[in-house]
Formats: C-alpha cells, sequence, structure tokens
C-alpha cells in the first residue's frame, strides 16, 4: 500500500504469484485521518450512558447534543483504564494515549511510551508540512503555572524517550503558521502537493514496471493494468488541483480578549480568575476546531489533538453562568453532578459541531469524516472518586471500516484494547500497546 501520497492510495492488485487462496470479501481501506479530542473531569455516567440496545439506543442527556450525528457515533461502554497508574488527574491523561503507566519519583514522571497519535502520524503523515497538529484551550491552569507537566500533557514522542509534546496554544500564531499563505487554487502550497504527489507517482510507474519484467503472463496482464490506472490519475492531476474543493483558508476570529499564556498567572486554587480570557473559551475553541479541520482538508496534516483545557481545569465558564471553576464542580467544592452535568453536555454540543464540519467537507465523492476517526476522551470517569472504571470514551467517523451508529458495551475490558485497536483501523498490525499486562488483544465488533 502506497503511505505519504495526501489524497491518493494506490495498492498493489492481487497477483497469482501472491498465492491460491482468495480473500473471501475486500477489506476495507485503512483510515486516513486521526483527530484526538480531550476533555477534562470525566463525566456523570448515568447521565452520559445511553439507553436501548447495541443499533437501537437513545443517547442520554450529556450525549443528547450529538443526536444529529448518532450514526456516525460509536458509542463504547465497559472499558476501564487499567494501565493509569500514578497521580489521579496525572496518570489519566498520560494513561489515555499511551496505555502506559505514570512513571518517576513520587509519580511525577510522565509516560513510558508514545502515544497513538503519534504512531498514527508516523505511519500516515509522510510527506505533510505537518507531522501532526497539537492543540489546546485555556490550557495549563493550576499547579502547572502555564508549563509542561505531568497534568496537562496528552502527547508523547513516537520514538524512545518518548518525550512529551506540549501543544499549541496562540490562535493567531497557529493560524498565521498553518494559513496565512495558502490560497489553495493557486499558491505554491497546493503547487507542492500537486508535485509531490507526481513524483510519488512517478516512482510507483517505475517500480511496478520493474516488478512486470519479472512475471507470468497473467500477473504481467495485471501489472500493465494497473500501470494505466495510475498514469491516469498522473493525468488527471494537470487538470484538478490537488484538494481545492475542500481546502480554504478558515473564517478568522478577533481574539485579542483571550490571553493563550494566562496560565503562567495562575496559582494554586483557582482563585486568580482571568474573566475576559475565560469568556473568549468559546470562540477560541470554535477556531481551534476549524483550524483542525482545514489542516486535515489541506492535507497540511493527517493527525491532530484537541485538549479544550487540562486536568485540573481551573477556569471558570461565564458561558454556562458557572462563576466557580470546573474542578470546584468535580470535587474541591465537593461534588456538583448538576454543573457537571451541564458543562459535559456544552462539551457535546462542541463534539458536534466538530462532526458535523467535518462531514461537510467533500474529499473527492467521500467527507473527511469518512475517512477519519475521531477519539474522544477524558483522563478519569466519574469525578468525585477519580474512578477509571467505565471511561466515557467515544470514537466517529468511517475510517477503517469503523461501523458506527451503535452503543456497543463491553465487560470491563482494559482501554489499551482499544488504543491498539485504533491502531489497526490505520493498518497497524499489532495486536498489544502500552502496558502489555493490561492489553488483552484488540476489542472486538468495531468494524
Amino acid at each position: 500500500m502506497l503511505r505519504g501520497a495526501g489524497a491518493i492510495a494506490v495498492a498493489l492488485p492481487w497477483l497469482e504469484i501472491m498465492g491460491t487462496e482468495r480473500l473471501a470479501h475486500a477489506q476495507p481501506a485503512s483510515a486516513r485521518r486521526f483527530l484526538a479530542v480531550y476533555t477534562p473531569g470525566g463525566t456523570v455516567i448515568d447521565r452520559w450512558r445511553p439507553t436501548g440496545t447495541e443499533t437501537s439506543f437513545t443517547l442520554g442527556p450529556i450525549l443528547a447534543p450529538l443526536a444529529p450525528v448518532q450514526d456516525r457515533l460509536l458509542v463504547l461502554d465497559g472499558l476501564d483504564m487499567k494501565s493509569a497508574r500514578g497521580e489521579q488527574h496525572q496518570c489519566g491523561i498520560i494513561a489515555w494515549l499511551t496505555g502506559t503507566a505514570q512513571e518517576g519519583a513520587n509519580n511525577g514522571g510522565y509516560g513510558k511510551g508514545p502515544s497513538i497519535d503519534q504512531v498514527i502520524a508516523s505511519r500516515i503523515s509522510a510527506g505533510r508540512k505537518k507531522a501532526s497538529i497539537e492543540l489546546a484551550v485555556r490550557w495549563a491552569t493550576g499547579k502547572s503555572h502555564g508549563l509542561m507537566s505531568p497534568m496537562n500533557v496528552v502527547n508523547f514522542e513516537a520514538t524512545a524517550p518518548h518525550s512529551p509534546i506540549p501543544p499549541r496554544l496562540d490562535p493567531v500564531e497557529i493560524f498565521t503558521e498553518l494559513f496565512g499563505t495558502l490560497n489553495p487554487a493557486a499558491s505554491d502550497d497546493a503547487a507542492l502537493r500537486l508535485a509531490r504527489k507526481r513524483s510519488i507517482l512517478d516512482f510507483l510507474d517505475g517500480r511496478y514496471a520493474a516488478l512486470s519484467a519479472r512475471l507470468g503472463a497473467a500477473d504481467k496482464q495485471k501489472i500493465d493494468q494497473h500501470l494505466t490506472k495510475i498514469r491516469e490519475i498522473e493525468r488527471s492531476l494537470g487538470s484538478t488541483p490537488a484538494a481545492t474543493g475542500a481546502c480554504r483558508v478558515p473564517t478568522g476570529v478577533d481574539t485579542s480578549d483571550y490571553d493563550p499564556s494566562s496560565g503562567l498567572n495562575a496559582d494554586d486554587d483557582g482563585a486568580t480568575v482571568d474573566a475576559s480570557t475565560d469568556a473568549a473559551i468559546p470562540k477560541v475553541g470554535k477556531l481551534m476546531t476549524d483550524m483542525l479541520v482545514m489542516a486535515l482538508a489541506c492535507d497540511i496534516t493527517a493527525v491532530g489533538t484537541l485538549q479544550w483545557s487540562d486536568t485540573e481545569a481551573k477556569h471558570t465558564l461565564p458561558w454556562l453562568n458557572l462563576t466557580e471553576n470546573h474542578h470546584f464542580y468535580q470535587h474541591n467544592g465537593g461534588y456538583r453532578p448538576v454543573e457537571c452535568a451541564r458543562i459535559h453536555t456544552w462539551y457535546s454540543q462542541q463534539h458536534l459541531y466538530l462532526l458535523q464540519e467535518m462531514e461537510k467537507i467533500d474529499m473527492g465523492g467521500h467527507s473527511l469524516l469518512d475517512e477519519s476517526v475521531v477519539f474522544f476522551g477524558s483522563e478519569i470517569s466519574d469525578p468525585a472518586s477519580h474512578a477509571k472504571k467505565d471511561m466515557p470514551f467515544l470514537l466517529a467517523g468511517g475510517g477503517g471500516g469503523l461501523r458506527t451508529g451503535r452503543w456497543v458495551q463491553y465487560p470491563s475490558l482494559p482501554h489499551n484494547n482499544l488504543l491498539v485497536s485504533i491502531l489497526n483501523l490505520f493498518g497497524d498490525p499489532r495486536t498489544r500497546f502500552g502496558s502489555l499486562e493490561h492489553c488483552t488483544g484488540p476489542l472486538t465488533n468495531l468494524t
């Protein structure tokens, strides 16, 4: 399978030389885009969990805003974050994408392995401007005082020593870097993508021609037919610039009232309130979402992460008429399930916006969401106890043959099984990931 060709994927046809057995049915194409979305503080599980059956279910009140895209969701129930070992919040945010325990003296360290987004990026982002993009809104509040710490990092490099990757915070800088010079119809960005795809096709042409000379008559005919298709693709590139229909510059937003470095002024308890920055969270989050979606559509990257804050979330939510910080409603001020449910319902509304924007984008007969996998998660399940049983996980999209429109319940399986299953959707053949003692193999019933 060709990788790194942006919107092009050219597979070698099945040849007699490959063996005598025939496939019972075609395997689904590997997923081509990945997004991970983090929200802090778990959920209120009895208001999150659906009712009904696997294929005929009603979303709980917290997930109810997602009803318009219910057919694009896979609600996962009964997965426990068993690999999370360490400080209650820190180990959860570390384990979410790595499946590893927190290490270091007094649980002050990071994880022991890569995060799945970086493993996926190493497979599918070759040749793009960015291997991956990590963004965060209202990040590093409270005790981390605006700095990277085990309380706020979800991304870890694919190669040892698996160093943590801090997210980008400044929406103006991000916008300028990603889209400041982008003119999808005529710019050098479009020309570079076109040239890259042509060079890959030229390489394939030569490799397949060399292979053809060593094959029997029947296989040679198949390869020659395949080469004809590759040359047709190459000719079509000359008249249709890559991704011009899907790629556009996101609408800019005035974020002068938002301080991306506000966390630097934070105190441990969240008593220092930046009212202007807190009030701007919804519009900045929408802009971050728009930039991620267009970064995928414009083929700037194939992998992205969005963090809606950190594990402390010591910021206020004035648009919800909540004057205390999120962590206060979780447990610092005693568990407040009504306020927590209101917060998580709002996050579901933001998830809806993301998925609908991805579904709008035509990537050539299918939507951006169709070829993607989106993973929504948190660091705990129950705010009152910090428990990590029955994690509130969602998958969305259609990449890799993911079967959505379902509520799938598992019998207390480790969430590492989900992580390896997501990797499998991207063509990664491994059967274990993260802490091996907490991974028993890929989940069934995803595709």
